[in-house]
């Protein structure tokens, strides 16, 4: 009776331990690159989802298109990405190694949304009725007056500060200056009467007070 209580354990030890080794042998070390197939200048696909259909697991490649997963024998595989057409495998049952690489394309997929126009009334019918019902009072023209004036807008020039897009345009404009008279001594503007009537009159119109007055 001593030894059949060990016996049992040898057992169960060496039952457990062959379910575990049967069902290690059906793991699958899966992993490939994701390159787009669209042209013949092949380049990968960054962060293409990998995922194992019915199991609610997987994985994701990396920037430069790799990506490696643990699968089961006849498992399907999906490949998804935004732009690309979804792709699916099956892990093949055959398989004699624990090991499946592979290099898996993919094809863009552009998809036209149809034009879509978004109004702030339902119909163009409402708008008119509610354009031609709009009460415009005296203070909403004097306001809208006000915004518009050209003392307003000048003033918003001054304020707003100017973008990239603007900058770069002023930078060129600067440059183009300085290549059309590369060689040669420019021009003066002591000389030009234009220059001359835009000083007298920036000078009437108080614009070097005003500037004065600012700093």
């Amino acid at each position: 009776m001593k030894y059949i209580l060990p016996i049992c354990f040898l057992f169960c030890f060496l039952t457990t331990t062959k379910a575990q080794v049967a069902q290690d042998s059906n793991l699958i070390q899966f992993s490939g690159m994701i390159l787009d197939g669209s042209n013949t200048e092949l380049f990968p696909v960054p962060y293409t989802n990998v995922y194992i259909k019915g199991k609610g697991r997987g994985t994701y490649s990396d920037f430069k298109g790799f990506f490696s997963i643990v699968v089961e024998r006849g498992d399907s595989i999906g490949f998804s990405a935004v732009g690309y057409r979804t792709v699916e495998i099956k892990i093949p049952d055959t398989l004699t190694d624990n090991r499946y690489s592979l290099i898996q394309l993919m094809s863009q997929d552009t998809i036209n949304l149809p034009e879509t126009i978004v109004f702030p009334w339902p119909s163009k019918e409402h708008f008119k009725l509610e354009f031609l019902a709009m009460d415009v009072t005296k203070e909403m023209q004097e306001k809208a007056i006000e915004n518009l004036a050209q003392e307003t807008l000048d003033r918003g020039r001054e304020l707003v500060a100017l973008d990239g897009n603007e900058h770069a345009d002023h930078y060129l404009r600067q440059q183009s200056r300085q290549y059309y008279y590369i060689g040669q001594t420019p021009p003066m503007n002591i000389y030009n009467p234009i220059a001359w009537k835009k000083f007298f009159d920036s000078w009437k119109n108080g614009d070097f007070k005003k500037k004065k007055k600012k700093k």
